[in-house]
């Protein structure tokens, strides 16, 4: 909930924004009798969808709860940049519900590869996924502990699918059966933040059709965060190995998941 003080930056961060951003920048004509600099209220107000009595009461301070919707509207129109964005909805909800990457996600992939290469010098592997589940970078080590993920393409890259379906996942993670109820908690969040995302949606529909365990949990609505946690592996066949999984995300793209392994404390190697 915003603060009185929040509302009143709120206000004043609207109307600076306004005054920048002449007609011609969202297809209105430039008219020679304009006093004003930038957009009028009423302007905003119509391109952004909402009723310009409304929109005044935002740059009046007044005590309404725009929804993060009308809120990624009037950024659209103000054509803010995506940290101006994210002030926006912290100043008004007091929270950010989305992030969208700032860089292209082909900058930040290759950015991602790049240190995944330079950190994953460790004998432990280290991977990043993105926000669908799809393991984007990997270090060679990956190999040992979980598969040759450059061996897999498409939906068989993800690691939600690899987890479930593939049977490399089974005997490599020791204690399986918890590892995968974890991951189906984590797709359950994911299916909340991005309903309407066709990647995810297939994922979704393709467990539903061909994996007989998710079927059987996922009526459970059990939802799990990323959270640090302790993952066991039988490397080589034989020595067992346990790691706790810490996940970073870069500045640039809170979409993207760094999954670093380090030892954990009762780490032992049978």
């Amino acid at each position: 909930m915003a603060t009185s003080d929040n509302r009143r930056e709120l206000a004043r961060f609207l109307r600076t924004r306004r005054e920048r951003i002449t007609p011609e920048q969202v297809g209105l004509p430039e008219s020679a009798r304009r006093r004003i600099r930038g957009l009028r209220r009423e302007e905003v107000a119509v391109l952004a969808g909402l009723s310009p009595t409304w929109y005044t009461y935002l740059e009046q301070a007044r005590d309404i709860r725009p929804s993060p919707e009308v809120l990624d509207s009037l950024a659209h129109v103000l054509q803010l940049t995506e940290d101006e964005r994210q002030y926006l909805h912290q100043l008004a909800l007091g929270h950010v519900e989305n992030t969208f990457a700032v860089a292209p996600a082909a900058t930040i992939n290759s950015l991602v590869a790049d240190l995944v290469q330079v950190a994953g010098g460790a004998p432990y592997p280290l991977y990043a996924i993105d926000y669908s589940g799809e393991v984007i970078a990997w270090n060679d080590v990956c190999r040992d502990w979980y598969t040759d993920w450059s061996k897999l393409a498409g939906i068989e890259r993800n690691i939600v699918w690899w987890m479930l379906m593939n049977p490399e996942a089974r005997e490599r993670i020791v204690d399986w059966s918890d590892d995968a109820k974890d991951i189906v908690g984590r797709t359950r969040a994911l299916s909340a933040r991005f309903p309407h995302d066709p990647r995810v949606s297939e994922l979704l529909t393709r467990l539903h059709a061909e994996c007989e365990e998710f079927v059987r949990w996922w009526p459970d609505h059990d939802v799990r965060g990323q959270r640090q946690r302790s993952r066991r592996f039988r490397v080589d066949g034989q020595a067992i190995r346990s790691m706790r999984l810490v996940v970073v995300h870069p500045a640039d793209d809170q979409h993207v998941t760094m999954a670093f392994h380090l030892p954990d404390s009762d780490d032992e190697e049978v």
